[in-house]
């Protein structure tokens, strides 16, 4: 019997074998594709849930901290460095003198022409003394009266350009703050300008510059307030309001580019701010409470007309919606479904 089954199998291999080498390939496709590699480019769909949210647009701006007090102090002119009474950390108070060049060649320069405007001081008196009544004076002895003039009120400029030179030997600050470069620390050497540079910064004064494009600067406004989030402290955000928005473009940019400086409040120096420290500030431009929302991606034109694909039991229903403003990629949808549908 067994002997019989073998051999009918045989005959309908035999005769059959066509039929079991396509059944053999339907089944190996099927398994190829269900089991196979995907195809990367196919996208998973992910549903979403209806729900009811706070549309919010929002702009966000990069920036620093800056200070609305900072200079550089620089002599005016080269000289010999005898003095530097500042090094970097330290606090200096408004119009405190920081380093001086040597004055003792500037102070005999003074005395020197002090001693001429007295010689001149004294060939005016005489001249006038022998010129008489001004009213009765010839041509030659009033030339020769105000050249006299002429001569003393050189001389007296000579003397205050001489006491203006010995004031320019001190450098001092027109701020009160930090110190925080000294170009030339150690004094006993000859100096230019450029050299001898101290950087002073108000602390007090520090502020967050934010680059607004022109396509941003238009959508603030002054006294706006938004959230500052630094780099250095992103557990920290600063309320910040809006002190001055550029009227032109800043300088060395790419694009037009203006600056929008932000007053940080008081409360901000209980942290160790630092000039150059940079992070983002977030403005809240718009807010609709309580409404459906839908991601953007999700909803679909067909003939001028938007839909949503929306779960209905085991499939899916084709439902058209009217929908409102998109903010940030969320869509208000106003009519068509309801809180809690699943949409694809």
């Amino acid at each position: 019997m067994i002997l019989g089954v073998l051999l009918r199998t045989k005959n309908f291999i035999k005769n059959r074998w066509w039929l079991l080498l396509i059944i053999a390939g339907v089944l190996l496709i099927a398994g190829f594709r269900m089991y196979g590699p995907k195809d990367p480019n196919t996208k998973k769909e992910t549903p979403y849930t209806v729900k009811r949210q706070t549309l919010k647009e929002t702009l966000s701006l990069s920036g620093e901290i800056d200070a609305y007090e900072k200079s550089t102090l620089r002599f005016q002119t080269s000289g010999y460095l005898v003095w530097v009474g500042v090094k970097v950390g330290d606090l200096v108070n408004k119009y405190q003198v920081v380093a001086s060049l040597d004055q003792a060649e500037l102070q005999r320069n003074l005395r020197k022409y002090l001693n001429t405007y007295m010689g001149e001081r004294w060939d005016f008196e005489d001249t006038k003394d022998s010129s008489g009544d001004v009213s009765a004076m010839t041509t030659a002895v009033r030339r020769a009266f105000e050249k006299a003039q002429f001569d003393l009120n050189n001389a007296v400029l000579d003397v205050e350009l001489k006491d203006i030179a010995i004031k320019y030997a001190n450098l001092w600050t027109p701020i009160a703050g930090v110190v925080t470069r000294v170009g030339s620390p150690n004094a006993g050497v000859n100096i230019t300008p450029t050299q001898a540079e101290v950087d002073i910064v108000n602390p007090a004064t520090i502020y967050f510059s934010a680059s607004a494009d022109q396509t941003e600067v238009t959508k603030l406004t002054a006294s706006m307030s938004g959230t500052v989030t630094l780099d250095a402290f992103e557990k920290e955000p600063i309320m910040a309001s809006i002190a001055t928005i550029g009227f032109t473009p800043k300088t060395g940019e790419t694009g037009t580019v203006y600056e929008v400086r932000l007053n940080l409040p008081l409360t901000a120096n209980r942290l160790p701010l630092r000039l150059g420290m940079t992070g983002d500030i977030e403005f809240s431009l718009r807010e609709i409470p309580n409404v459906l929302t839908v991601p953007a991606k999700y909803i679909k034109s067909e003939s001028g007309k938007k839909y949503l694909m929306v779960k209905k039991g085991n499939s899916r229903e084709k439902i058209y919606v009217i929908t409102g403003v998109e903010m940030d990629g969320d869509t208000e949808i106003k009519e068509g479904i309801k809180e809690n549908d699943i949409v694809y």
